[in-house]
């Protein structure tokens, strides 16, 4: 058998929803002599270690024509080439933005069924859990193909190590211009910051801030706590902080290990992109915000009372 995983870097460095879907192929083969084969795009340092330890048998690092830039077109010819080619039983993603613009075009390509959100292992009647209804669900899906894509939910499984060796194939996969319709001009990326996707911990703040002049203790508080920072829909369309810290319904969704909520009221559209976080902290100072329903722990207060305290405390406990 075969699992083919497909993997993210970030300058060289192996993501870790990456790792995180290596261990999941791992633990999905669990003690049979199965091939894991993770695919690494465009990747001139990659860490044979990084990607043996979380159970990778090997690497193919691919490279050629037209893959310089991250295209949905040309990613999607070049992993459905490598799939048609190996006949894997299972074709593993993380439910990232790359992956939700290209495990369906590569299902489709390659003919196989394909599951997103999916949040446990194959049981033994060949069925899969999955997130749904905006989380506030869980769906079972029976796979019906012999061969399948699995999206597995970033911070949903454990990295695991497996202390194995994994070996590097380059191959090269050229892909036709007449292939490609859409071309990227430009790349921005914000440098500096923690990954909202990938964060274990989340500090996000609401119109409880009231202006975007008071957000330098969010993100000084996040900074001591290694966290990402994020905000409340309203605060993003208001323009106090940018599109891209967006969390809830119509935003980004999360699965932090812990997620605390400042000065956000807890409507239920922001709700359904942070109710899957492993612990909730809501600091408001009315005691009747919604939020306080959905939280594990609450502190009824002024944010702007209790974050200087709590910045203050992180400052020791840091030193």
């Amino acid at each position: 058998m075969k699992i083919i995983v497909f993997t993210e870097h970030e300058n060289g460095i192996l993501k870790k929803s990456g790792k995180e879907a290596i261990s999941y192929a791992r633990d999905i083969a669990n003690n049979t002599n199965a091939q894991i084969i993770a695919i690494t795009i465009n990747n001139s340092s990659i860490n044979t270690t990084e990607f043996g330890n979380c159970g990778a048998t090997s690497v193919y690092s691919i490279n050629g024509s037209n893959l310089n830039n991250y295209s949905t077109e040309a990613y999607t010819e070049c992993v459905s080439n490598i799939v048609n080619d190996e006949n894997p039983s299972y074709i593993i993603f993380a439910n990232t933005y790359t992956a939700k613009s290209i495990a369906p075009r590569i299902a489709i390509k390659t003919k196989s069924g394909i599951v997103s959100g999916v949040i446990s292992l194959p049981s033994s009647e060949n069925t899969v859990k999955k997130s749904a209804f905006s989380n506030k669900a869980f769906s079972y899906v029976k796979l019906a193909t012999n061969r399948n894509v699995l999206c597995i939910t970033p911070n949903s499984y454990e990295i695991k190590n497996f202390e194995s060796n994994s070996s590097i194939v380059e191959k090269t996969i050229n892909i036709d211009s007449s292939a490609i319709h859409t071309k990227s001009i430009n790349v921005k990326k914000e440098g500096g910051k923690v990954s909202l996707t990938e964060a274990e911990l989340v500090i996000s703040g609401g119109r409880g801030m009231k202006g975007p002049e008071n957000w330098y203790m969010i993100e000084e508080l996040a900074e001591l706590l290694g966290a990402a920072t994020a905000c409340s829909k309203p605060v993003s369309d208001m323009d106090w902080r940018p599109h891209s810290e967006h969390v809830g319904q119509t935003g980004l969704t999360i699965k932090a290990n812990l997620y605390i909520a400042i000065g956000i009221s807890g409507a239920i559209q922001h709700l359904a992109g942070v109710s899957s976080s492993k612990v909730i902290c809501v600091i408001n100072k009315d005691p009747e915000a919604p939020f306080f329903k959905a939280a594990d722990y609450g502190i009824v207060g002024d944010a702007f009372d209790i974050l200087p305290k709590l910045i203050e405390r992180a400052k020791q406990l840091k030193n």
